[in-house]
C-alpha cells in the first residue's frame, strides 16, 4: 500500500489564499461555529445498525466534559460530535440503556504508553469483569505525510456484561482505585443486546475437529486450513465455533463458506488472514470477528484482513473487524463481491479500498468508525472499478482522509450514506482523479452521488502548502480534468466546519472540473461557504437550499486563471453572496468583508414575538421605527422573552435597546440569548442590569466580546425597577 497522503510538495500554490496565522493547526476561529447534533430525520439513511450509541457528553458525570473542537490531534476534535468526557480518580460517567443491553463497546482514550482497566457499574452494582483500555492501537504517528499530527487517539473495547437490563438501566463506568491507565477519556458508549452463540450448521466441518484452540493458546492456522481443504470438495461449510482461535498463517478459502457462531462470539486473533493475488471466486465468509495486533501503520505490510483477491462472487457479511491495517485491501477480480453488515474498528490505514479492476461490488449497510485514511474508497489503478456502489454505510470519524472516497473508475455510485466528524486532510465524500500511481484511469461515466448526509465533515488539510481546508463534498481534478458526468441529487450537509461543496484542482495547475451538477439537497451550516471554487470549469446548481453559511454563499477564485463558471438554475436559496477577492478567512468571522452581511438595523421590521403582552402594547412595536410605541409584557410575572428573527444566519456584535424618550430613569434586568434552529439557545450575554436613562436617550447598548453567528436573538427580561413589566421600545441589532 503505498503512502497515499503524502502531497507533492508546493504544488499546491493558491498563492492569494491565505490563512489567518494559527486557524489551520489550532482550530482557532473555528468556535464561532455551531457544533450540531445530528437532527432526527438524518436516521433515514446510513446502515440500519444493531446498537444505538449514546455519548459521553450527554450522560449523567462528575467528569470534565471537553470540547467542541476541530483542532488536529485533540481528543475533542477526534470524538464522534467532537466532544467528550474525561475521568480521573472516582469519576463517573453513567449512562441510561437505551433498550435491552447485554452488551457494550466503548470508544475511550488513556494516554500514550498505559494499559489498564476501569470499572463497569450495573444499576449501582460493580461487576467483577472490568473493561480492559489501552493505548496500544492508539497514537499513530504519520510522519512521512506532510501535515499530519499524531492521531487515532481513540480505540474501542467491547465488553458482555454477564446481565441483560432493560431500557432504563444504569450502567456506570466509574474510575475506582484500581483503575490506574487514567485520566480517561469516554467518547460514547453502543449498547447492545447480542444474541447468544449460533449452533454448528448441518454437514459443516468444525475448525476445532481438526484440532483449533479455542482458547488461543496454539496456532490454529493449519486447523483451518484442513477443514477448509476438506470442505472445498464438496463446496461446503467450514464451522468457527465459540472461542477465541489464534491464526498466525494465512489461509486460502477460495469456493468455501465459513460460518462463525456470531461476531461477539467466534474470534480470529489475526492482522493477515487472507493473502491471495489470485482469489478463485465464492467466498462466504459469516459472523465472526478478525482482531489484530496492527499497532503502526507500514504502507508495504500487508496486515489486512483481506489482502488481494477474494475472486468473484463471493460474501463478507456480519464481521467484526478491528485492529489491522486496513479491513479489505481488494486487487484484481472481486466481481461481483458483496461486503455488508460488518463493523470496521481502529484500522491504521482504509477500511475498505477497492483497488482496481472491480466490477459490480456492492458495499452495503456497514459501520465503519475510527479509520486511520479513507474509510471507504475506490481507487483505479491498473484498472478501472466499474459500476460499483457504496450504499448505506455509516461512518464516523474517519482520521487523516476522507469519509468516502472515488479516486478514478466508471459508472460508479455513492448513495444514501450517512458520514460525520471526519478529521485532518479529508472530507465527507471525494469525487477525485488524483491518481497516487500508475497506471490511474480517471473519472468515467456517470458517477453518481445521491441521498447521502454529512455531519461536521470537511477539515484542514495542511499537506496542500498552505493550510488549505477541504470542503465537505470535493471534486478534484488533481491529475487529470474531470470529463465524466458527476451528479450530485439531494445530499444533506450539516454543520460543515469549512465550506460544504468545493471545485478544485489539488495538483494545482488550474485543471478543468466539469459536467458537475448538483441538484436538490441543503446546506444546514458551513463555516465559510456554500460553494468553493478554485479551478477552472463549470458546475450547474439547482433547487440548493442553504442556511448558516459563515462567510459568503460563493467563493470563486480560480487558479492559476481562467474562470469557473456557477450556473444557478432554479430553486436555490440562502446562498447569493459571492466573497470579494481571494483572501482566506477564518470560518465565522474576521478577515474580509462579506458582502452577504446586511449593514444598519438588522432586527427591523422583522418578526418579533413575545412570551406575553399587555393590553396593545405589542411586540412588534419594537421593530417599527418609532420611540413612541413600545412593548410591554404582562405584569407581575418574570421571566419574560422578546425574540426577533432576522430571516438567516448574520453576524451579530451590537444591541441598542429604547425606551420611550420621555419615560423617567429605570433598570432592567436583561439576559441575550442566540440561536441557529430556534429551539437551542446559548447566552450571547449575560443577565445584568441595563439602564435606561432619559438624559442620554434612553437608550441601553449591549456590546458582545465578538460578533455571533446567530437568527433568533431572545432578550429575557427578570426585573424592572421602573415597572413590575419587561418593556422596550425599540430593539435593534447591528453586525458591528
Amino acid at each position: 500500500m503505498p503512502p497515499r497522503r503524502s502531497a507533492r510538495p508546493n504544488h499546491y500554490r493558491l498563492a492569494a489564499l491565505a490563512v489567518a496565522a494559527g486557524t489551520a493547526i489550532t482550530g482557532a476561529g473555528l468556535s464561532a461555529l455551531p457544533v450540531q447534533a445530528a437532527p432526527a430525520a438524518i436516521q433515514a439513511v446510513g446502515a440500519s445498525l444493531p446498537f444505538t450509541i449514546l455519548e459521553a457528553e450527554s450522560a449523567a458525570t462528575n467528569g470534565s466534559k471537553i470540547g467542541p473542537s476541530y483542532a488536529q490531534g485533540t481528543l475533542a476534535a477526534e470524538a464522534s460530535n467532537r466532544q467528550a468526557v474525561t475521568l480521573n480518580g472516582g469519576q463517573y460517567v453513567e449512562f441510561t440503556a437505551p433498550g435491552t443491553t447485554n452488551a457494550i463497546n466503548v470508544a475511550y482514550s488513556v494516554p500514550d504508553g498505559r494499559t489498564g482497566t476501569l470499572s463497569v457499574y450495573v444499576n449501582g452494582q460493580k461487576l467483577s469483569q472490568s473493561l480492559a483500555v489501552t493505548a496500544k492501537y492508539s497514537f499513530v504517528d504519520t510522519g512521512w505525510i506532510v501535515g499530519s499530527r499524531t492521531h487515532k487517539l481513540y480505540d474501542h473495547a467491547r465488553l458482555q456484561l454477564g446481565q441483560t437490563v432493560n431500557a432504563g438501566a444504569k450502567i456506570k463506568l466509574q474510575v475506582d482505585g484500581e483503575n490506574t491507565a487514567g485520566p480517561y477519556t469516554i467518547d460514547d458508549v453502543e449498547f447492545e443486546n447480542v444474541a447468544g452463540p449460533a449452533g454448528q450448521p448441518g454437514g459443516s466441518i468444525s475448525i476445532t475437529d481438526r484440532g483449533a484452540d479455542p482458547n488461543g493458546n496454539n496456532d490454529s492456522t493449519g486447523a483451518i486450513q484442513s477443514a477448509i481443504d476438506s470442505a472445498r470438495g464438496s463446496g461446503g461449510t467450514v464451522w468457527i465455533p465459540a472461542g477465541r482461535f489464534k491464526v498466525g498463517g494465512t489461509i486460502n478459502p477460495d469456493g468455501v463458506t465459513l460460518r462463525g457462531a456470531g461476531r461477539w462470539h467466534s474470534t480470529l486473533l489475526s492482522s493477515h488472514l487472507i493473502d491471495r493475488p489470485n482469489g478463485g471466486g465464492n467466498v462466504k465468509l459469516y459472523d465472526f470477528a478478525v482482531i489484530g495486533e496492527v499497532t503502526e501503520r507500514h504502507d508495504e505490510s500487508p496486515d489486512n484482513f483481506v489482502n488481494g483477491q477474494l475472486g468473484p462472487n463471493s460474501i463478507v457479511s456480519g464481521l467484526w473487524l478491528q485492529h489491522l491495517k486496513v479491513g479489505l485491501w481488494l486487487t484484481g477480480n472481486n466481481d461481483n463481491l458483496v461486503v455488508e453488515n460488518n463493523r470496521f474498528y481502529d484500522m491504521t490505514a482504509d477500511g475498505l479500498n477497492l483497488n482496481g479492476t472491480a466490477n459490480n461490488v456492492q458495499v452495503r449497510n456497514n459501520f465503519l468508525r475510527n479509520q486511520g485514511d479513507d474509510a471507504l474508497a475506490m481507487w483505479s489503478l491498473h484498472a478501472a472499478n466499474r459500476n460499483s456502489t457504496f450504499a448505506n454505510n455509516t461512518i464516523v470519524q474517519p482520521n487523516l482522509a476522507n469519509g468516502i472516497a472515488i479516486y478514478g473508475g466508471t459508472d460508479l455510485t455513492v448513495r444514501d450514506n450517512l458520514i460525520s466528524d471526519t478529521n485532518a486532510l479529508g472530507g465527507g465524500i471525494a469525487i477525485s482523479n488524483q491518481s497516487f500511481g500508475s497506471p490511474f484511469y480517471p473519472l468515467a461515466g456517470t458517477i453518481t452521488v445521491s441521498g447521502n448526509t454529512l455531519i461536521r465533515t470537511g477539515a484542514m488539510n495542511p499537506n496542500w502548502g498552505q493550510n488549505h481546508p477541504h470542503g465537505a463534498i470535493r471534486v478534484d481534478a488533481y491529475d487529470t480534468q474531470i470529463n465524466a458526468q458527476v451528479r450530485f441529487t439531494n445530499n444533506r450537509l450539516v454543520a460543515s466546519p469549512w465550506s460544504a461543496y468545493q471545485f478544485v484542482d489539488g495538483g494545482g495547475v488550474g485543471r478543468r472540473v466539469q459536467n458537475v451538477s448538483v441538484d436538490g439537497g441543503s446546506i444546514e451550516g458551513a463555516g465559510t461557504f456554500a460553494f468553493q471554487a478554485e479551478t477552472t470549469g463549470a458546475a450547474s446548481i439547482s433547487n440548493v437550499a442553504a442556511s448558516n453559511i459563515g462567510r459568503a454563499g460563493v467563493y470563486n477564485c480560480a487558479y492559476p486563471g481562467g474562470t469557473f463558471s456557477l450556473n444557478r438554475g432554479a430553486g436555490n436559496s440562502g446562498w447569493d453572496s459571492t466573497w470579494s477577492g481571494c483572501n482566506w478567512v477564518e470560518p465565522g468571522s474576521g478577515g474580509g468583508t462579506d458582502p452577504g452581511q446586511p449593514t444598519g438595523n438588522l432586527a427591523a421590521g422583522k418578526p418579533v414575538t413575545a412570551t406575553s403582552t399587555n393590553q396593545n402594547y405589542v411586540a412588534s412595536n419594537t421593530v417599527d421605527g418609532n420611540a413612541g410605541s413600545y412593548w410591554e409584557s404582562a405584569n407581575n410575572s418574570w421571566p419574560q422573552s422578546l425574540t426577533v428573527d432576522l430571516g438567516s444566519n448574520l453576524n451579530v456584535k451590537r444591541l441598542v435597546l429604547k425606551l420611550p424618550p420621555g419615560w423617567g430613569a429605570r433598570s432592567q434586568t436583561i439576559q441575550v440569548l442566540g440561536s441557529t434552529n430556534n429551539s437551542s439557545f446559548s447566552q450571547l450575554a449575560g443577565a445584568a442590569g441595563r439602564t435606561f436613562d432619559p438624559g442620554s436617550g434612553n437608550a441601553a447598548t449591549i456590546t458582545l466580546p465578538t460578533a455571533v453567528n446567530t437568527r433568533w436573538v431572545r432578550l429575557t427580561f427578570t426585573a424592572n425597577t421602573g415597572w413590575p413589566a419587561g418593556q422596550l421600545s425599540e430593539y435593534e441589532i447591528y453586525g458591528q
